[in-house]
């Protein structure tokens, strides 16, 4: 777990400055932090890589505003708790102890930070004053408390799982792995595992080879700052046995080459992410070895909500229209969360949305790739949306996936509230930067409040065909329909979950429609006969779990920190345990 996750924690045991004041803790006149150069220098480093994609000063964004915060607890609490959050929680502090049971949230230690690191932290947050209040929003009154009051019910299915490796360990300290995306070659049937730092590997027979290393071709490559930076997706052309290209993504410094999809220079570049083709010779070859060509590169706010997603339909055929055809899922970058809401207002910009490309055409604007003929936009009375958009309106697109039935679903992160599912048509908006959910939201007045829809809303707006709010989770993370033969009892079941506490969900296929809510249900995973949950499984406390699924349609379950893989493998219901 890095830094940002740390920092997130701290403020939300924190919590309010009125809370503060009946607190004890020692609040400065900077005195007890440190005030060298050098260290706030460090802090700020470690801020802008590893913290920045959920923190800003001035507003809330994934976790709470910094600014200020110093004035509210002692350098010697934040270090302490940094180091060791769980004793402070249990040692009875009043303050950690509020915030605990308001956020049920605990991160691990960090003892194994050096202390001029956690210094440096502190230090830097000492130099950032509270953002000043803002007026109260219109409406205000009507902001939900508990935005959806019913519950994830629990089914009583529980699946069996084994353990199929564990993945090389790309890091000395965790999370050790970064395994973000695992799926089948077309043609050998191979299972591929990718890891954000940088490696596509071979599965077979438990073991793992490096099939392609892609820092060894790109010298501009990073994958730092973390928080899903780094190599983030592949995809084999379904013909990969035939011609040889394979499609990537992953992300390169800010200013590395002139972007094709760009804003105003004010705004700041935080990086820029990359989408490439790869040609090999010898698609029988191990491990890879081929050209690789650039098709388009996108300027980047922030280090979050990336392009975490690239696929081809798997069930279009020779001949289909969306045959060939790579959707790609591009977040918008952390900019609405930083009151940057133009950028991602609507198809006029590549981000917040899913687009589709021919990568072997060549009448987009840079000439490297095809705009299909058949995308909702080509022929649009919009004047400058774009050709590439094929929905929008995505906080961050994160899993694509289609159902046998040919639903094309697309699981999209939240803000703070809502989790949601989508039902993907051609040409449709799904609300953000204006709706979380199913519910209002109002960015520039508030990341935190949702209100209800307005009364007499036309269809202009696609909602959820499934959500769930942050009393049940924190961040989905999308799956797929099983389509294997050897678990019946998930047969026309679409699983995902929430990547962070590890709670495992379906929907069942047959209840998705466009307008319509499917009903969640929850489902429980047992090892070696023993039930069990990823939360226990893992060896660390935040999760970042992930869903593959091989060429037989067989589902799998991978935790980041710790690098293992499971495969499902049976089920039956509790009653019959």
């Amino acid at each position: 777990m890095s830094p940002r996750i740390l920092l997130y924690s701290i403020l939300f045991l924190a919590g309010s400055t009125a809370f503060f004041a009946s607190c004890n803790s020692k609040t400065s006149e900077h005195g007890d932090f440190s005030t060298d150069p050098a260290a706030i220098a460090k802090g700020e480093n470690i801020f802008n890589q590893n913290c920045i994609a959920c923190h800003t000063m001035e507003q809330d964004g994934i976790g709470p505003a910094l600014g200020g915060i110093t004035k509210e607890v002692s350098a010697e609490w934040l270090k302490n708790f940094i180091k060791d959050p769980k004793n402070i929680i249990e040692s009875g502090d009043a303050r950690a102890k509020k915030m605990f049971e308001r956020y049920k949230s605990v991160m691990p230690a960090f003892a194994y930070y050096k202390e001029d690191e956690i210094e440096g932290i502190v230090a830097y947050l000492n130099t950032h004053d509270a953002p000043a209040k803002k007026l109260v929003a219109v409406g205000d009154g009507n902001a939900l408390q508990d935005p959806i009051t019913s519950g994830i019910t629990m089914s009583d299915l529980v699946v069996e799982m084994e353990l199929v490796t564990r993945m090389p360990a790309t890091s000395k300290e965790k999370p050790l792995t970064r395994i973000t995306k695992f799926y089948s070659r077309p043609d050998t049937k191979e299972f591929f595992v990718l890891d954000l730092r940088g490696n596509l590997y071979r599965l077979k027979n438990g073991k793992t080879e490096i099939y392609l290393d892609i820092s060894e071709h790109i010298p501009d490559f990073i994958s730092k700052p973390g928080h899903a930076t780094g190599f983030g997706s592949f995809e084999f052309h379904p013909e990969f046995a035939r011609n040889g290209l394979l499609y990537t993504t992953h992300t390169e410094p800010a200013g590395a080459a002139k972007a094709d999809f760009f804003y105003e220079d004010s705004l700041g570049v935080k990086l820029q992410w990359v989408l490439s083709e790869w040609k090999t010779d010898q698609p029988g070859g191990f491990p890879f070895k081929g050209k690789r060509r650039e098709l388009f590169r996108v300027n980047m706010v922030g280090q979050s909500h990336g392009v975490q997603e690239i696929t081809f339909n798997p069930l279009a055929e020779a001949g289909d229209e969306d045959y060939g055809l790579l959707y790609i899922g591009i977040g918008d970058g952390g900019s609405a969360e930083r009151g940057i809401l133009h950028i991602n207002k609507g198809p006029e910009n590549i981000w917040s949305s899913i687009i589709r490309i021919n990568p072997a055409g060549r009448n987009s604007a840079n000439g490297k790739y095809g705009i299909p003929a058949g995308n909702p936009f080509v022929k649009s009375s919009n004047p400058n949306a774009l050709g590439e958009v094929y929905a929008y309106g995505f906080r961050n697109p994160h899993r694509i996936t289609w159902t046998k039935a040919g639903k094309m679903l697309a699981s999209n992160i939240g803000q703070h509230n809502i989790e949601e599912l989508n039902l993907i048509q051609p040409g449709h908006n799904y609300g953000w930067p204006t709706r979380e959910g199913s519910f209002v939201i109002n960015l520039r007045e508030s990341t935190r409040k949702l209100y209800p829809l307005p009364d007499g809303e036309g269809t202009e707006m696609d909602y959820p065909v499934a959500e769930y709010d942050h009393d049940e989770g924190n961040a989905i993370i999308g799956g797929y329909e099983y389509w294997g033969s050897t678990i019946p009892e998930l047969e026309g079941k679409y699983l995902f979950g929430d990547m962070v506490n590890g709670r495992l969900f379906y929907v069942d296929v047959a209840d998705i429609h466009p307008g319509k809510r499917a009903q969640m249900k929850e489902f429980q995973v047992s090892l070696n006969g023993k039930r069990t949950s990823f939360k226990s499984l893992c060896d660390d406390a935040r999760l970042s779990m992930r869903f593959g699924r091989d060429h037989l349609g067989e589902i799998y379950i991978s935790t980041m920190p710790d690098g293992k893989v499971y495969r499902l493998t049976d089920a039956q219901t509790a009653t019959n345990l």
